[in-house]
C-alpha cells in the first residue's frame, strides 16, 4: 500500500499557489449557472431528488408549523403589537429555504412548490416597512432600536433575502421578491456608505449578496456598497460605537482591514462568507489587493487549519478556528455551514485565478465535510461533523439555530453551479458529474454531455457537439488525488505533457498540455467529438502532518475524492479497536446503507479483543469494513473513526 505524505503534498501545493501569486495573473471565469446544467449523475441526481422532496418538505414543515419563523412575518403584517418568537436571526432560515426551493424548481418543476414560494413571498412583502426595512425581530420589538447593534444580524438576514430573491428571479422570472430586495438595498444604501454612517457586518453575508444583486440589476451602487462594507473592517470602529456589543474583533474578522489579513481567525462561517464576498468584489473590480490577501489567508486555512474531510472550524467555543494544527477528531466542530462556505469561497478563488487547486479543495469539502451534513434519507441533519465518535452523536430532525439544513439543501439543489465554468476562450470541466449543458463561443452554440460513474470510478466521457466547427479550449481538471508523475503535477509548467495518463479524442490517443491543474485540449471541435479518459482510482492511506498531534501514528483512508471511516455498525459494534498496520491491502465492494449503495472497503486487519479475565488484551486478524464518511450515522448511534492507529500502543480505548 503506497503512503501519501500530506506534509509533502501540501508543501508542493503551496509552491503552486505562490507561483500563481508571483505571476499576478487575473482570470475572468464565470460558472455555467445551475439553470443551464441538467444533472443526470447516478451519484448526485438521487441526492438532488431527495432534497427536492424530503429535505425541502422538512424545511417547509419546520418553517411553517413546528417553529414560528413564518408566523413572525404574519405578526408584522397584522400590526397588532404581538411579540416576536424565536431567535433574532430566524428570518434568514426562511430565506435560505426559499433559495433552495428556487433551485429545486429548475431541477424539479412543481406548481405546488412554486405556489408555496409565492405564498411565502407575499407574507414577506406584507412585512416590509414603507422605507424598505425588513426584519421581524426589530419590527416587533421596536423599530427605534434598529441599526443600533452590529451583532444582531439585520444585514445577515437581508443578505440571505437577496440571495433568495436573485435565485427565485433566475428560476422563475418573477420579480416580486427581487424588487423587495432592491427596495431594502436602496434603503440600506441611504443610511450607510462613504460620508454616511459607519457599519461593520456582524455576521458577514450581505457583501456577497450585494454582488449577486449587482450582477442581476447592473446597478453599480450595490457593488460599491459591498466593497465599502469590506473596507470598514479592521478600523476599530466598534470601540467608538456606544450601541454595539462587540467584544471580540478577531471572532468577527475585524482585527485588520481585509486587504491586510494574513491569518484565519474567529467564526468559520462568517469568515467563509466574507472571503467569498471579497472574491466576488475582486472579480468585478480587478482589485489585486483582495486577491493577494485571500491567497495568503487561504493557505493558512488549507495547510494549517483544515481537516482531511475539508471541514474547517475545529473549536465549538467560537464555532471556528483556534490555533494552527489544532484539529481534534472526536471534539471536532466542523459546522456543515462552514464546509458549504468552503465550496463557495474556493469556487470564487478558482474563477479569479484559473487554478484547479481551489477546485480540489472545493471537491474535498463538497463530498465529505458538507455532504455529511445531510442524511441519506434527506430529512436528518448534522450541525457539527466530528471525525470520531464513541456513539454519542446522532443526526437530528432540526436545530434551534437551524442554518445548516437549508444551507446544505441549497448547495445540493444548486450543484449545477459548480460543474462547468467558462471564459471567453475556454470551457472548464471542474467537477466530474454526469450532466449536459450548452455553451456559446462566438456565435456558435456547443452542446456538452458528460458521462461518468464518479466518484465510484474515474472513467469520464465528454461529448462535444457544436452546431458548426468551433475553436475553443477544453480544460479538464486533474485532481490532486490522481497518482501520476509528481513533477508534472506540481511544477505547473506551461505546455507540460502528462506522460502517465492517456487521453483520447474519438478513440485515438492525443498529446495534451497541462497548466494550473488542468489538462488542455485546444482544437477545432466538430459535431460529435468525444473526449475520454480514466484516472486511476484506488484506496490510498494518508498520513497527517507531524504538527497534528492528535493524528500521530494514525492514518486515514481515501479513494478518489471520498474520505472513509470505520463505523461500529459494520464491525461488531466497535470502531475504536482497529489497527491499520503498514502494508494493509484493501478491496472495494458494493455495500448497502439504507436505500443507497455506497462503495465500501474491506481489509483484513488486527482488532483488539478483551482477554478472558477482562483485563488483558489480545489482537486478532479480522476483516473490517469502511464506508464513505458522508454516509456514517445513518443507522443510529454507534462508534466511528476516520483516523485509525497503526500499532497497538496508539489505540485509545476503554475495554
Amino acid at each position: 500500500m503506497r503512503y501519501i505524505k500530506l506534509t509533502l503534498l501540501f508543501a508542493a501545493l503551496i509552491a503552486v499557489a505562490s507561483k500563481s501569486i508571483a505571476q499576478s495573473t487575473f482570470h475572468k471565469i464565470e460558472p455555467v449557472p445551475f439553470s443551464q446544467v441538467n444533472i443526470t449523475d447516478k451519484f448526485w441526481k438521487p441526492k438532488i431528488d431527495k432534497v427536492a422532496t424530503a429535505t425541502l418538505a422538512a424545511c417547509i414543515y419546520q418553517t411553517e408549523t413546528a417553529t414560528p419563523r413564518i408566523r413572525n412575518f404574519e405578526k408584522v403584517a397584522r400590526k397588532k403589537g404581538e411579540d416576536h418568537e424565536g431567535i433574532f436571526y430566524d428570518d434568514s432560515d426562511v430565506f435560505k429555504a426559499l433559495e433552495a426551493m428556487a433551485y429545486s424548481l429548475k431541477t424539479h418543476p412543481s406548481a405546488q412548490m412554486e405556489a408555496k414560494c409565492d405564498e411565502w413571498i407575499d407574507k414577506i412583502a406584507a412585512a416590509q416597512q414603507p422605507d424598505g426595512y425588513l426584519n421581524t425581530w426589530y419590527t416587533l420589538k421596536g423599530l427605534q432600536d434598529r441599526y443600533t447593534d452590529m451583532s444582531m444580524h439585520e444585514d445577515y438576514n437581508a443578505g440571505h433575502m437577496i440571495e433568495a430573491g436573485v435565485a427565485y428571479f433566475n428560476a422563475t422570472g418573477k420579480r416580486k421578491l427581487l424588487d423587495l430586495c432592491i427596495k431594502w438595498a436602496n434603503h440600506f444604501d441611504a443610511f450607510f456608505g462613504p460620508g454616511k454612517r459607519h457599519w461593520v457586518t456582524g455576521h458577514q453575508e450581505l457583501e456577497l449578496a450585494l454582488v449577486k444583486l449587482y450582477k442581476v440589476t447592473n446597478d453599480v451602487r450595490y457593488l460599491k456598497l459591498a466593497d465599502w462594507l469590506l473596507s470598514e473592517r479592521g478600523k476599530k470602529l466598534a470601540k467608538g460605537y456606544t450601541w454595539t456589543d462587540w467584544r471580540d474583533t478577531a471572532y468577527a474578522q475585524d482585527v485588520l482591514p481585509v486587504k491586510q489579513q494574513t491569518q484565519i481567525t474567529g467564526h468559520a462561517v462568517r469568515a467563509m462568507y466574507m472571503y467569498t464576498g471579497a472574491a466576488d468584489v475582486a472579480a468585478q473590480t480587478g482589485d489585486t489587493d483582495y486577491v493577494k490577501a485571500m491567497k495568503t489567508v487561504w493557505e493558512d486555512v488549507v495547510y494549517r487549519n483544515m481537516y482531511v474531510t475539508g471541514g474547517i472550524g475545529s473549536a465549538g467555543s467560537n464555532e471556528g478556528f483556534s490555533v494552527d494544527y489544532d484539529l481534534p477528531n472526536e471534539q471536532a466542530y466542523c459546522e456543515t455551514c462552514a464546509s458549504v462556505g468552503m465550496v463557495f469561497w474556493n469556487q470564487r478563488m478558482n474563477a479569479m485565478t484559473g487554478d484547479a487547486t481551489y477546485i480540489d479543495v472545493l471537491e474535498r469539502s463538497l463530498y465529505n465535510g458538507a455532504l455529511d451534513g445531510l442524511s441519506l434519507s434527506g430529512d436528518r441533519f448534522f450541525y457539527g461533523n466530528p471525525l470520531a465518535s464513541r456513539g454519542q452523536h446522532q443526526r437530528r430532525e432540526w436545530f434551534g439555530t437551524a442554518c445548516c439544513p437549508a444551507n446544505i439543501a441549497r448547495l445540493v439543489a444548486s450543484l449545477g453551479d459548480y460543474v462547468y465554468a467558462k471564459s471567453d476562450e475556454a470551457l472548464y470541466i471542474n467537477l466530474f458529474v454526469g450532466s449536459d449543458t450548452k455553451v456559446k463561443f462566438g456565435n456558435t452554440v456547443t452542446a456538452i454531455k458528460m458521462e461518468t460513474n464518479y466518484p465510484w470510478d474515474a472513467a469520464v466521457k465528454i461529448t462535444v457537439d457544436p452546431e458548426k466547427p468551433a475553436v475553443f479550449k477544453l480544460m479538464i481538471r486533474t485532481p490532486t488525488w490522481v497518482s501520476f508523475n509528481e513533477q508534472s503535477l506540481y511544477t505547473n509548467a506551461e505546455d507540460m505533457v502528462d506522460s502517465t495518463m492517456m487521453y483520447y479524442v474519438n478513440g485515438k490517443p492525443v498529446a495534451v498540455t497541462y497548466n494550473n491543474g488542468y489538462v488542455i485540449f485546444n482544437r477545432k471541435w466538430k459535431k460529435g467529438d468525444v473526449v475520454s479518459f480514466a484516472y486511476t482510482m484506488r484506496p490510498e492511506v494518508i498520513k497527517a502532518k507531524k504538527e497534528i498531534k492528535q493524528n500521530d501514528s494514525r492514518v486515514a483512508i481515501q479513494v478518489g475524492p471520498l474520505v472513509y471511516c470505520v463505523e461500529g455498525a459494520d464491525n461488531n459494534g466497535k470502531a475504536w479497536n482497529i489497527i491499520i498496520p503498514p502494508g494493509t491491502q484493501f478491496e472495494t465492494i458494493d455495500y448497502k446503507v439504507q436505500d443507497e449503495f455506497v462503495k465500501a472497503l474491506t481489509a483484513d486487519v488486527p482488532v483488539i479483543t478483551a482477554g478472558a479475565d477482562g483485563l488483558s488484551l489480545r489482537t486478532e486478524i479480522k476483516k473490517i469494513t469502511a464506508i464513505p464518511y458522508y454516509a456514517w450515522a445513518n443507522r443510529g448511534k454507534n462508534e466511528m473513526q476516520v483516523w485509525l492507529p497503526t500499532s497497538i500502543k496508539d489505540v485509545k480505548i476503554n475495554y
